[in-house]
């Protein structure tokens, strides 16, 4: 996939685009219609790209700490993207400045530049400067540049909208079923595992500490049923499920959060190998043990719990 990062105007490509606009963070079910309305509507000769965001706007703006941390990082968002025949992605590095931009501006002198066919976009779109332009503008602005307008209704779950603000806060309470409903997927964060204290093999639960996880949302401190998938091993022998601990291990005096996860019925050592870690299912959240033998009763317990989770749950 062609990644092109802008701080402004696009430049110029005569290429015929499918153009999908929004954040798209998460890539719920709300996002996965637009792109297969786009894919739909791709005529012959014309490409798929999504413009999107570097930095969610209410961080940029506004500092919001509930907007620093991302559902889907770059990384698995055009990996996601891709998947779904996206060839471009225009990735704009979102600014102070950059929100000066009028709608009229971003569609006249921005989108312009390329040669945009058909712009598809969900119900709730805004653009420009305070979010001045809903779908009305849009399609008034696009007809001026030959590009069509297609809008995708708002996609529920129960009733409820689907949107990236309501899986953030999914995740963050520990609601990974709940985040995985909307998400179609479960909840998952990749990174490369990293040396830790060895506490865990010490106590006879070998854990991999998940590096390079600080773009994620946090679950909820807790423990968690899940699962691995191991890059570059062969298919069949990549994926695994895990106990996972998630949180600031309060018992052994923790510095700072970390995801740490012990792979059920693996052996070897993955140190610097890249893992995906998904989140399935909530056992129960994070606890100050008085010891660390009942801190081990406990791992236990938690063990033969998500044994039994897993044996009762669909294949």
């Amino acid at each position: 996939m062609e990644v092109i990062d802008i701080s402004s105007k696009p430049p110029v490509d005569s290429k015929p685009v499918v153009l999908m606009i929004g954040k798209f963070d998460g890539i719920h079910k709300g996002h996965q219609a637009i792109l297969e309305t786009a894919l739909r509507l791709k005529g012959e000769g014309e490409s798929l790209a999504v413009m999107s965001f570097s930095e969610h706007p209410l961080w940029v703006l506004k500092q919001d700490e509930a907007f620093k941390r991302k559902i889907t990082p770059d990384g698995d968002k055009l990996h996601i993207l891709k998947q779904y025949g996206v060839e471009r992605y225009y990735r704009i590095r979102f600014s102070k400045e950059y929100a000066e931009v009028s709608a009229e501006e971003f569609v006249l002198e921005h989108l312009s530049n390329l040669n945009v066919k058909r712009i598809v976009v969900g119900e709730g779109f805004r653009f420009g400067h305070g979010q001045g332009g809903g779908k009305k503008e849009l399609s008034e602005l696009c007809s001026r540049i030959g590009a069509e307008v297609t809008v995708i209704p708002l996609v529920t779950e129960n009733g409820a909208k689907i949107s990236s603000a309501a899986i953030r806060s999914d995740i963050s309470n520990g609601h990974v079923e709940a985040a995985a409903a909307l998400l179609n997927r479960p909840y998952s964060v990749t990174g490369i595992v990293i040396h830790g204290q060895k506490l865990g093999r010490k106590l006879g639960f070998p854990t991999i500490n998940m590096g390079g996880v600080d773009d994620y949302v946090f679950p909820k401190p807790g423990v968690y049923v899940g699962t691995a998938q191991i890059h570059g091993e062969p298919e069949g022998k990549d994926r695994y499920d895990v106990l996972i601990s998630a949180g600031y291990r309060p018992t052994v005096d923790g510095e700072g959060y970390l995801i740490e996860a012990f792979l059920l019925d693996f052996s070897g050592d993955l140190y610097d190998r890249t893992v995906t870690i998904g989140f399935t299912h909530y056992l129960r959240g994070e606890i100050k043990f008085t010891g660390l033998d009942a801190l081990i009763e406990q791992m236990k317990q938690d063990e033969a719990n998500a044994r039994k989770l897993l044996s009762a749950s669909p294949v």
